[in-house]
């Protein structure tokens, strides 16, 4: 019986989440609803505000928090550009005790014209919080 119930049981805790993954999990669940929102600061609760966090797109890199947030409101000023986001997350690996890379697709159904593709995410923990150190979107 009790090996019955240990076979039962252990699919459910092998592919369980850690307290971690959904941590940051539940960051891009608030950001994308803040997306879809309109609001590009809540937004961007999650990333590292720091001059060191690095956005890489199609435009090249950028370097820093308020350039990055600076760059979201230039190319999707106004909710035709802005859309509805959603995420769609393909790779989730711890890399350490204080890393994580999300590997995943993004997609904007906008007025101007539904555009998407795939992003990869670093989280580091700092000070006991999960952040985007890295972002490269393309």
């Amino acid at each position: 019986m009790r090996i019955l119930l240990i076979i039962l049981l252990l699919p459910g805790y092998l592919f369980s989440q850690s307290k971690d993954e959904k941590k940051i999990l539940s960051i891009l669940e608030h950001q994308t609803k803040a997306w879809n929102e309109g609001d590009f600061d809540r937004f961007m609760i999650g990333y590292y505000e720091s001059d060191s966090l690095m956005y890489i797109g199609k435009s090249g890199v950028t370097y820093g928090y308020q350039s990055t947030l600076a760059n979201y409101k230039k190319n999707y000023a106004g909710s035709d550009r802005m859309g509805k986001l959603t995420f769609d997350i393909l790779h989730l690996k711890k890399l350490g005790n204080k890393h994580y890379l999300v590997v995943g697709k993004w997609t904007l159904k906008r007025t101007a014209g539904d555009v998407g593709g795939y992003y990869t995410l670093t989280f580091e923990k700092q000070k006991g919080e999960w952040v985007v150190i890295v972002d490269h979107s393309s």
